[in-house]
């Protein structure tokens, strides 16, 4: 990690030590341990799933792969933190901890899953700190028999700190561009294999070898979709075969740097045409509707505008027989563009605290759109996506054609434009108080 890093993690602790002593202050709490998970293994099986740490742990540190590690956070104190480092021949054990974020720690390394018990409870005793003023932040059963549950994941104090999160440091900011730069990489190389004729799977093995990460390391399971795959919002599936006849390219894919992922999404054409041009004007779409991402912008109006761009790609492509306002109107929009326009992006891919006020308050969601994971005004440093979709769904066309007005809709123009499934364009974007910054856009160009 540059120089550059270490300085910018070397502040994000500090803002992280004011964060959460603000929020222990305003709750019933003195101090709070946050248990970074543990291994769950498959039912009557001794395979483990694919570990992934509590982001409460990982807001602290980049310590993707350790679990049964636990920090300690006591206002006015360094952060303590009891590291698992087994001693160990069936797996590799973590290595020993690294200067440049080990420095900002006071660390007790612990050969036991469970040895951190005894440790914390002598901490505790030590600054007479009463059990019950001590919250838990994790949902591994070894918090039971420590902590009371009354005081495990104590409602406010989360509230407070995915609140905090929606606002990102530098340090975070710089880790969810190193990612963008890392996927735009591996989106190129993938766009080349579907150039070359691979299947799903292999061009999915052409983006993980570009960008150097493997399935659990990626922050979610890439959607690589040719044809009419690309109608499946979250397709999950990644054919070894090719198509008869390859018409359309969707990829959504990632990648994380010290945990903090991007989330792109680019759609291609196999050839020129109908389908090709509407690939560019839903690209004008998405660029208009990120340069309009500000402070202060109630992302349910961008929401809104968007679902106004998409109506009038739709009718100025003839696929339906109504103007774009009639579209939105009467819901038809929804049938070729059902989901929200994006999310709050870091340690999770969905970040938290979307659908939330600063207080915690559930924020409305516009009538008749259940489907926001975004509801917020937005702040400087927000971090999230624009991701605005068309698509040709069979179920939702259907769903319109029995129940709906049939004739708002070309259907020998929807049945053309069906086998290929559909667009999505995605760029990640940091909220500033005149405007954004598109680290997508700026990863791409700087290849």
């Amino acid at each position: 990690m540059s120089t550059e890093y270490r300085s910018l993690y070397a502040d994000h602790v500090a803002e992280m030590r004011r964060r959460w002593e603000a929020a222990l202050e305003a709750e019933p709490f003195v101090a709070v341990a946050v248990h970074s998970g543990t291994p769950m293994v498959a039912f009557q099986d001794d395979y483990e799933y694919a570990f992934r740490p509590n982001p409460h742990f990982l807001a602290w540190l980049p310590l993707t792969r350790h679990s049964d590690s636990v920090l300690l956070i006591v206002p006015g104190e360094r952060p303590r933190l009891f590291y698992f480092q087994p001693d160990d021949y069936w797996y590799l054990p973590p290595a020993d901890p690294e200067p440049w974020w080990a420095d900002h720690f006071e660390i007790e390394v612990v050969r036991e899953a469970q040895a951190w018990r005894s440790s914390l409870e002598s901490v505790l005793a030590s600054h007479d700190l009463a059990a019950d003023r001590v919250a838990a932040i994790g949902d591994s059963p070894a918090l039971k028999g420590v902590f009371k549950p009354e005081t495990t994941n104590p409602r406010g104090l989360v509230t407070r700190l995915q609140v905090a999160r929606t606002r990102k440091t530098p340090y975070e900011v710089a880790c969810i561009d190193a990612a963008a730069r890392k996927a735009a990489a591996a989106h190129v190389a993938a766009e080349r294999a579907f150039r070359e004729g691979e299947s799903e799977f292999d061009i999915h093995l052409r983006y993980m070898a570009a960008c150097r990460q493997s399935d659990t390391e990626l922050p979610y399971n890439n959607i690589v979709a040719l044809n009419t795959h690309g109608a499946v919002l979250h397709y999950q599936a990644r054919d070894r075969e090719l198509p008869a006849d390859v018409r359309s390219f969707l990829i959504d894919a990632g990648c994380a740097v010290n945990a903090y992922a991007s989330d792109i999404t680019r759609t291609y054409s196999k050839e020129p045409g109908e389908f090709a041009n509407l690939i560019e004007a839903m690209d004008e779409v998405e660029r208009d509707l990120v340069g309009q991402v500000r402070a202060g912008l109630d992302y349910r109006d961008l929401f809104i505008e968007s679902h106004r761009q998409v109506a009038r790609v739709l009718a100025d492509a003839a696929i339906i027989r109504v103007s774009a306002e009639d579209a939105v109107d009467s819901g038809l929009s929804l049938v070729f563009y059902p989901h929200g326009l994006g999310h709050f992006l870091g340690l999770q891919t969905h970040d938290v605290a979307g659908l939330i006020d600063n207080e915690g308050n559930p924020l409305p969601l516009p009538e008749g759109y259940p489907a926001l994971r975004l509801t917020r005004v937005l702040e400087v440093s927000n971090v999230l996506t624009i991701e605005p979709g068309l698509y040709f769904i069979d179920t939702l066309l259907e769903s319109w054609r029995r129940d709906k007005d049939a004739s708002m809709i070309d259907w020998d123009r929807v049945e053309a434009l069906k086998p290929f499934g559909g667009i999505r364009i995605e760029d990640n974007v940091v909220v500033r108080a005149d405007g954004c910054d598109n680290l997508t856009r700026a990863a791409f160009e700087a290849l």
